[in-house]
């Protein structure tokens, strides 16, 4: 690996190393429209945890560019993304000294015996060290830029819709509210500025409602029988607010739309309110139960690449949250041993990485960060650190 060339004083730049820094949490900051942060972290050292290694062609100098993303940049560094906050050098001297923009050029640089990589502001490492330490003055010149012009750590494009406008509830919780009923002309769809009749109990005038289109239900089969259902997926198609009541009749005018018309049958309900996570801490799912699969392929009939959404089969109720990072695994296949004449199940075998970013009760959301294969319906989730190979 080439080094950049640097003045005398910052001997520290380096190609490689390894180094001992045990901050777990990768803040991603999702701010409204773009951007994602990482937090502030100390070094520390773990007698648990073996440092990150970088990997053998992580470039000694890298130019940020338009259209990167935060986990593309560490895994130019890194084998095992979501360790970045353990090598990142954060300027304690800049109000956001996380976010990184196009343009900035990273180094890595050897600082009291750690491996970083850190943002060049024309001084090499031993600038870098200098702000990591808090040994340099505040600069009136320092630049400030919009925050939404950061680099994101997913395309968030690609988790827009499953962030904000689809969730899962359970079945019984949906049995009963209204829906829609018609509208003036008889029409099967209708669309912003047009008013739909609702029926059902305890609309309220004035108040502003969500209209749901009521999708498939998660269920949990054992050789073709149905044993569980976890929930049934909604996707907001519209909201609009209550402009009349007649009994079980009201009216709503359609105020937005989502990417779809309104139709008959509809539900109409409060909208999820829930607070979205402003932060995502990508690290691996300790606290989940085991044996989770992937459950459905988003948007898709067949498989899932990277960037596709797909959904797990774990929830708040198995201890899922946000920023979880779990390795994907497809299911070995059944042979036959050619001396014995026995069925062996053959190992799986990982091929891909994903995050959640949203949760429900027994249901979450995940993005494909990596993907070797495409990804199907029933492959298992494990722990990133479930091999001993990925502990090194």
């Amino acid at each position: 690996m080439k080094t950049s060339q640097q003045p005398a004083a910052t001997q520290h730049h380096i190609a490689k190393t390894t180094g001992k820094i045990t901050s777990r949490l990768l803040a991603l900051s999702l701010a409204v429209g773009v951007a994602f942060a990482i937090p502030n972290f100390a070094f520390a050292d773990s007698p648990n945890r073996t440092p990150p290694s970088l990997r053998v062609d992580a470039p000694s100098v890298y130019i940020v560019k338009k259209g990167d993303t935060l986990w593309d940049i560490a895994g130019r560094y890194l084998s095992k993304p979501w360790r970045w906050p353990e090598i990142w050098a954060v300027n304690r001297h800049v109000k956001n000294p996380h976010w990184i923009y196009p343009g900035d050029r990273l180094l890595i640089c050897l600082i009291n015996g750690r491996t970083v990589v850190g943002r060049d502001e024309g001084d090499g490492c031993a600038g870098i060290e200098r702000r990591m330490n808090g040994s340099v003055r505040l600069d009136p010149r320092i630049r400030i830029l919009p925050l939404d012009l950061a680099i994101p750590v997913i395309p968030l494009s690609s988790i827009q819709q499953w962030l904000r406008h689809s969730r899962v509830v359970n079945v019984e919780d949906i049995e009963g509210t209204p829906y829609i009923l018609g509208n003036r002309d008889n029409r099967v769809i209708a669309a912003v500025g047009q008013s739909v009749y609702v029926r059902g109990q305890g609309l309220v005038i004035g108040q502003q409602y969500g209209v749901y289109r009521e999708g498939a239900d998660y269920l949990v089969t054992v050789r073709n029988k149905v044993v569980d259902n976890l929930g049934r997926e909604l996707r907001q198609v519209a909201s609009g607010t209550i402009t009349a009541l007649n009994g079980d009749i009201a009216t709503i005018e359609l105020t937005r739309s989502f990417d779809g018309e309104v139709r008959k049958g509809d539900r109409v309900m409060l909208e999820d309110t829930t607070p979205l996570p402003n932060a995502f801490y990508p690290t691996q799912p300790d606290q989940v139960a085991s044996g989770g699969k992937v459950i459905r392929i988003l948007d898709s009939i067949s498989s899932a690449a990277k960037n596709s959404v797909v959904a797990l089969d774990r929830g708040t109720a198995d201890g899922a949250v946000p920023g979880q990072v779990f390795a994907i695994y497809q299911r070995g296949q059944v042979t036959t041993d050619p001396k014995t004449g026995e069925k062996v199940q053959l190992p799986s075998e990982r091929i891909g990485m994903a995050m959640i970013f949203r949760t429900f009760n027994r249901v979450s959301y995940a993005i494909v960060l990596e993907s070797d294969l495409p990804i199907k319906v029933e492959d298992e989730i494990r722990s990133p650190l479930g091999d001993i190979n990925d502990q090194l």
